[in-house]
């Protein structure tokens, strides 16, 4: 237990250092070891004087607070180094002429081409050793085209290949909201300190194919998704194949990933830590196989070797070179480390309990990657593997508290069947059970049908469908075999179709909503299923241990708190409005007491990507908000209005107003992306002036249009967009869409009053916030929704000197993320989403 613990506390130690908004240096981390060596000396010296509980636990602090120390300060070093690797100010948004290395498997789409880059030289200087690449397509795509193949075709890019390219070189930046996932955090993990984009005709100079371990890897892997692409075209889950085989997940359509996440059979459809030792077991086995009937000088090869110590070198050699080819990812590495201690223990002919396998696969993986730990497959996959022991355990102390007598065997197939679907069952359950904090912290929902789908489909996946990819890749690589190859695809992608009818009909059954809540509400959870699945063997003797073990099954009640949160609501008269970072388009969330409104849905991308799905979708669900009761889309430009299908789509809405025809608008989108017309509700009206309504104490008034007509017509003008004016009992706030200039004047003119809040109009334009409109409102406090580098320099500086000058704060987007107002009877509160939630990796923004 002492070096289990010394572990968690090696774990901490890095864990606190990934806490920080700025690194510290090595010196605190270090005065904070010396201190625990100090301790540790201490405490062996008390030891040996004398025998006694204090001196024990003096020495046992000592050393975990030293282990945490050595852990934090290399942590520190190394992340410092990381950060020493940035993009110099003066190359931020200019054009770099560099020569790099691609590095890992590039990303294919019709018109792009996404991969990871080593920067050998660079002009001017200045440029971070690993970057990411996009080369896109020359000419303007519509959002709701189509992907088309770029013309002329890309060259083959792959892996160990040197390329001199001119880019455009941004700092690693993303949108930060409530709850959402941090991208920056996840591409810092992967060395990544810069993003470029191609500009001109890139010059191939050579070929380094046999730089590394890993270029010749990834150049494997490329070569099996060629051979393969022929054969997976056309088919419905032909990518699903893909990613079985080789780790490749590019090419997953959204709609299957929405399906895999609400059934819990994510992990399945990756290169999973069952995959590999599905593997492994048949390389080990193979390997004694042969080995105990092998010959070798006329002795048999197991009188020279152990057959058990062959084959777990044989299984640990091919689950290496399956982890390769998958990619090395954190569920491929703690595998991998797990064979890898076993395999040294048989080879030593040590005995190492689970729990320990376990413990030193997570301090290689952690040696190796400390960021491994910011990774949510890390925690999913070591609490897996940890259920899966503890379940393990009880059971066999259950049969030998019982006996073999009070226990027999089940007699029959049927019997011995059914025993086994039941063991089954218990373990789904509680990995379902134990796995639900960690899931409901990353995704704010729980699958309630997760056992029922892992039921079935883990073995047609991991015995039929898995070995059918891998078969079909290896044989795919072999020519003159294409009907054997094309009937493999047929076999796989027919089984695979087969299991995702009732599994679709399952992800379209209802979840259960988990809203973002206090920390102390997850670790209540986790430790309440830690508990609830504690072996009996190691609770000890005594009325304690046997108290433990009758509150044992109560423990699940832990869930309770975080299942049936709710983050806490204004009271009548106060409101609360969230301005979301969507980049450069507008969305804000506004809450009352017991309402939720909707201003603008953000921007649409592409075809399949829209702020709505990818933004204000999630903010709904870590809100706790299950239903609109108004969604309002100021105009009909795609900033605004190109996220309210994914919304409609995904959260009930009662109404919806807009400045323009809302259904013949969503009836052109759908023929433009050839997909069914959204569900409107059923009160579809015009924001006019005059129109208001009140709940909670809390009022709403369009303020502008004026002119029906523009409704009728559906113009899509900046000038007609709604304004919509928030009044509670104590403060006020004012949504502008994008109106110009001339509506400001014509607001001033029919009495605009002052407000506390405003959304600064049409991003901070030039062409907005005039000086008379800016003394009317003499705003408190501007928020400025904008994206980072956006091509028509919003928001102004004149406009952002004028909103100063009367008085304003300046709250922007693109610098602090999300923008939390709170209206209260005590006062009015703001705070930015990144400042509250800040990492060293996140960099300081102008």
């Amino acid at each position: 237990m002492i070096g289990r613990l010394t572990v968690a506390a090696g774990l901490a130690g890095i864990a606190i250092v990934h806490q920080l908004q700025t690194l510290p240096g090595v010196l605190l981390p270090v005065l904070m070891g010396g201190v625990g060596a100090g301790l540790l000396v201490l405490g062996m010296r008390w030891t040996q004087r004398r025998r006694g509980c204090a001196s024990r636990w003096l020495w046992r602090v000592g050393l975990w607070i030293l282990v945490a120390s050595v852990s934090a300060a290399i942590t520190v070093h190394r992340a410092q180094q990381r950060l020493d690797q940035h993009l110099a100010p003066g190359n931020v948004d200019k054009v770099s002429r560099v020569t790099l290395r691609v590095q890992g498997l590039p990303r294919l789409q019709a018109d792009k081409i996404h991969f990871e880059a080593d920067i050998l030289q660079a002009h001017p200087p200045g440029v971070p050793r690993r970057v990411l690449v996009s080369w896109s397509a020359t000419g303007w795509r519509s959002p709701y085209a189509a992907p088309t193949p770029a013309e002329p075709p890309f060259p083959v890019v792959q892996a160990g290949q040197v390329w001199r390219m001119a880019l455009v070189l941004r700092p690693v930046h993303a949108a930060q909201n409530i709850a959402a996932f941090d991208y920056e955090a996840h591409v810092f993990a992967q060395g990544i300190r810069a993003l470029g984009t191609v500009r001109g005709i890139p010059e191939y100079q050579r070929d380094d194919g046999w730089q590394s371990v890993g270029i010749v890897a990834d150049r494997a892997r490329h070569q099996i998704r060629a051979a393969m692409a022929p054969f997976l075209q056309g088919l419905r889950y032909g990518a699903v194949l893909r990613a079985l085989a080789i780790g490749d997940q590019d090419g997953m359509e959204d709609a299957d990933w929405q399906v895999f996440n609400r059934t819990g059979l994510s992990h399945l459809v990756s290169i999973s830590g069952s995959h590999i030792t599905m593997l492994a077991g048949v390389a080990a086995w193979l390997t004694q196989w042969v080995w105990r009937r092998g010959r070798w000088r006329g002795r048999i090869l197991a009188e020279r070797w152990p057959a058990r110590r062959a084959a777990a070198c044989a299984a640990l050699l091919f689950a290496w070179l399956y982890c390769l080819l998958a990619g090395w990812g954190v569920p491929a590495q703690r595998t991998f480390m797990m064979l890898a201690v076993v395999a040294g223990a048989q080879l030593l002919q040590l005995r190492l309990s689970g729990a320990r396998v376990l413990a030193l696969a997570a301090v290689v993986v952690c040696a190796l990657d400390p960021w491994a730990l910011l990774a949510s497959g890390f925690w999913l996959s070591f609490a897996a593997v940890a259920v899966l022991l503890a379940v393990g355990a009880q059971l066999a102390s259950k049969q030998g508290t019982l006996g073999s007598g009070a226990a027999p065997a089940p007699a029959g197939r049927l019997q011995r069947f059914l025993h086994g679907l039941g063991l089954a069952a218990r373990l789904q359950w509680a990995i379902t059970l134990a796995l639900a904090p960690l899931l409901a912290w990353a995704f704010h929902e729980i699958s309630l049908v997760s056992p029922l789908a892992n039921a079935y489909a883990i073995p047609v996946i991991e015995l039929l469908v898995t070995p059918l990819s891998l078969l079909l890749a290896a044989v795919s690589l072999v020519p003159g075999l294409a009907p054997l190859v094309t009937g493999l695809a047929q076999i796989a992608h027919g089984i695979l179709s087969l299991m995702m009818h009732p599994t679709e009909w399952l992800a379209a059954l209802p979840s259960w909503p988990v809203a973002a809540g206090p920390v102390g509400g997850y670790v209540l959870a986790c430790v309440g299923a830690a508990f609830a699945l504690w072996p009996h063997s190691l609770g000890g003797q005594g009325r304690l241990a046997t108290c433990l073990r009758r509150l044992r099954p109560w423990a699940w009640l832990g869930l309770v708190p975080m299942m049936i949160w709710k983050p806490p609501t204004p009271v009548p008269g106060e409101w609360d409005a969230y301005a979301l970072d969507v980049g450069q388009g507008s969305a804000v969330i506004i809450r009352t007491a017991r309402h939720a409104f909707l201003f603008d849905a953000g921007a649409r991308h592409a075809r399949d990507s829209d702020e709505g799905q990818r933004t204000v979708v999630p903010v709904l669900r870590a809100l706790g908000i299950r239903q609109l009761d108004v969604m309002v889309l100021s105009h009909a430009d795609l900033d605004h209005a190109g996220g309210a299908r994914s919304v409609l789509a995904a959260v009930p809405v009662q109404q919806t107003f807009s400045s323009f025809d809302l259904p013949r608008w969503h009836s052109g989108e759908a023929r433009r992306l050839d997909a069914a017309p959204a569900v409107l509700p059923m009160a579809a009206t015009a924001c006019l002036f005059g129109g208001r309504w009140q709940v909670d104490d809390v009022s709403f008034e369009f303020l502008w249009p004026l002119d029906e007509r523009l409704v009728r017509k559906g113009v899509q003008a900046n000038a007609g967009s709604c304004v919509l004016r928030v009044r509670g009992l104590h403060h006020s706030a004012l949504l502008t869409g994008d109106i110009e200039a001339r509506t400001e004047a014509a607001l001033v003119q029919r009495g605009l009053t002052p407000v506390d809040v405003v959304v600064a109009a049409h991003h901070g334009s030039r062409t907005s916030s005039s000086a008379l409109f800016v003394d009317t409102v003499a705003a408190r406090h501007l928020i400025v929704q904008v994206g980072r580098w956006n091509r028509h320099n919003h928001p102004a500086s004149a406009v952002l000197q004028r909103w100063q000058a009367a008085g304003a704060e300046i709250w922007r987007t693109d610098w602090l993320g999300g923008v939390n107002v709170h209206s209260r009877a005590n006062g009015l509160s703001l705070y930015s989403v990144l400042e509250s939630s800040r990492r060293y990796w996140h960099g300081r923004r102008p």
